[in-house]
């Protein structure tokens, strides 16, 4: 830790301390895995809020913000959370869990930002900005500075990444929270092992996987395998568990609170505590849906060979340009075989130490928490195999696209890993050919600058697979919108918004002043007598409204049909009857 300067020591009178001086002594040992210092920090902090404000500007010049249907949905869930006919506690439901609509509550409020995104976008860029931050402390735990700012160059300048940092999708949030968590289980276990008192750690630990079980499924995996971690430490030192049976108790309650909770909230809304994996919205329904007529399914369907692949491809196509992501991939993979050689061998020193670099040789085994990056994987391997969840790619066929956005969560891993792959192989090339190895980071620097201007240019995976499935969904609701914009204003419209909830948005349509599938009563109602209950009822494709319109269609006057390619049509209705 750099050791601050007094100014003018001898001017120091009693009551007064001389202020410290912005001179301070350079640290002598400058590559040293450590901790990462305040001063180290500041620069990686401000750099990432340029680059998320960057990605802001970018994106919202070419209206990029609500391209993910999924976007716009996640933004009408936030909304309807404080407006709707019956906002509450019940708004949350639905299969996403509802953490990423929580941290938009301060910002969906403004209708505004509602309509073009941004409700969506800060939280986002926060959450990019942490989980920046947040890399380069946990890679300066097992690299030193220079590959530990390779790797966080490699994180904080995906494309696919900064695109979705100005979405309000939940791979950000997410992202940030694995790998916070990660960092804080390597402290932890660092501390245990020193017989350090860690009672305010897990408790800390034990509320980031509280919201990380409230983010993702994947959540649920991950709060598991930290708490087997730790629990096996601390089983190892039954005299500190006796000291931290408190602390360690919360901790596992808070783990365990998270899934609970969200089946007794299933339960209790929806009456089936397990509607989120096979309800009408579920992965499950959705597959049986979309998936082509007859038994076909699509290739890693009880296949976990075909899920790998799809699925490391994916994370390969979204982490590097053309066709590096295999060199990458190696690398990582390289990487966890050198960790785990390190690790068996406890020999850091040795593999590590150069005439340039020193070793703290307090963390050790510790750094096995690093590993906790790789849970993406076997997680995305059983949910593609068999948890109905298919990624689609235009490298494999049927050359599609859907879900490439799941690939991201290995960026982690392959960042880190691979640096660490990579600096092994620098101390390597500094016994024999020390020139080498001076310009093997630098050039390890320019290829990652290359591959993130080549991703852009040919336009990243996860920003293309929005562009592509965003061609007739946005027309249609454009299209739907233009007719709410000319209702009269605050009239009630009968509409089940939740698949095109973006045409109330575009039109800036409250939706309180709907009648949806988001108040059971009076949809219902309205349903049973559609021209009594609404001004103006929307029906799209066969949707409960359709159907109810096709039961009652007395005293109702269609207006117009509303048909584009790939999208179901709407039909308009205006009530004959209907008095305010």
């Amino acid at each position: 830790m750099p050791r601050f300067k007094s100014a003018n020591p001898s001017s120091t009178t009693r009551g007064q301390f001389s202020r410290p001086s912005r001179r301070y002594k350079p640290d002598p040992q400058p590559d040293l895995i450590r901790p990462a210092t305040r001063e180290e920090m500041l620069p990686v902090a401000l750099a990432a809020l340029a680059l998320a404000f960057g990605a802001l500007l970018l994106c919202v010049s070419r209206n990029y913000l609500l391209l993910y249907g999924d976007a716009v949905a996640h933004l009408g869930i936030a909304r309807r959370i404080v407006d709707t006919r019956n906002p509450g506690l019940q708004q949350f439901g639905g299969v996403w869990l509802p953490l990423p609509h929580l941290v938009m509550l301060p910002f969906i409020q403004n209708l505004t930002w509602w309509q073009n995104g941004l409700a969506g976008a800060w939280p986002s860029m926060i959450f990019y900005i942490a989980g920046v931050i947040g890399f380069y402390r946990l890679c300066r735990r097992i690299l030193v500075p220079r590959w530990a700012f390779a790797a966080t160059a490699f994180y904080a300048l995906n494309p696919n990444l900064l695109y979705l940092a100005t979405t309000a999708m939940t791979e950000p949030l997410f992202l940030a929270l694995l790998i916070w968590l990660t960092l804080l289980t390597l402290e932890a276990v660092a501390a245990i092992r020193a017989h350090t008192v860690v009672g305010r750690q897990l408790i800390v630990i034990g509320l980031l996987i509280l919201a990380a079980v409230y983010t993702r499924y994947d959540g649920w995996i991950l709060g598991a395998a930290i708490w087997l971690i730790l629990a096996y430490h601390l089983v190892r030192n039954p005299e500190l568990l006796r000291r931290l049976a408190p602390s360690f108790g919360l901790f596992t309650v808070i783990t365990i609170a998270g899934p609970m909770s969200w089946f007794v909230y299933n339960q209790v809304y929806a009456h089936d505590w397990l509607d989120f994996m096979r309800g009408p919205y579920s992965a499950y329904q959705i597959d049986l849906r979309t998936k082509p007529p007859g038994d076909q399914h699509h290739r890693g369907w009880h296949n976990p060979g075909w899920a790998l692949l799809f699925y490391t491809r994916t994370a390969q196509v979204d982490s590097t340009a053309w066709e590096f992501g295999f060199v990458t991939m190696i690398c990582a993979l390289e990487g966890i075989v050198l960790l785990l050689r390190h690790m068996r061998n406890f020999a850091w020193e040795a593999a590590m130490v150069t005439r340039d670099t020193a070793l703290d040789v307090s963390y050790r085994r510790e750094a096995l928490a690093t590993l906790l990056l790789w849970l993406p994987l076997p997680f995305y391997v059983y949910s593609i195999a068999w948890g109905s969840v298919p990624i689609f790619i235009p490298n494999l066929w049927p050359h599609a696209f859907y879900n490439s956005r799941y690939g991201m969560e290995l960026l982690p891993a392959l960042a880190l890993f691979a640096a660490y792959a990579l600096a092994a192989t620098e101390v390597r090339l500094a016994v024999k050919k020390p020139l080498y190895a001076r310009l093997f980071q630098p050039v390890t620097l320019a290829l990652i600058a290359a591959s993130s201007v080549g991703m852009m240019y040919s336009i990243p995976l996860v920003l293309r697979e929005a562009q592509h499935n965003s061609t007739t969904r946005i027309p249609f609701e454009e299209a739907i919108a233009h007719e709410l914009e000319g209702f009269p204003k605050g009239v009630p419209i009968l509409m089940q918004e939740s698949d095109h909830v973006g045409a109330l948005q575009q039109a800036g349509i409250p939706l309180k002043q709907t009648i949806n599938e988001t108040d059971y009563d009076s949809f219902h109602a309205a349903l049973g007598a559609p021209a009594q209950r609404a001004a103006y009822i929307i029906a799209i494709g066969k949707d409960q409204v359709a159907e109810a319109v096709a039961a009652h269609p007395e005293d109702l006057t269609e207006l117009v049909v509303l048909c584009t390619t790939g999208q179901s049509c709407a039909r308009v209705y205006k009530s004959n009857i209907y008095q305010p």
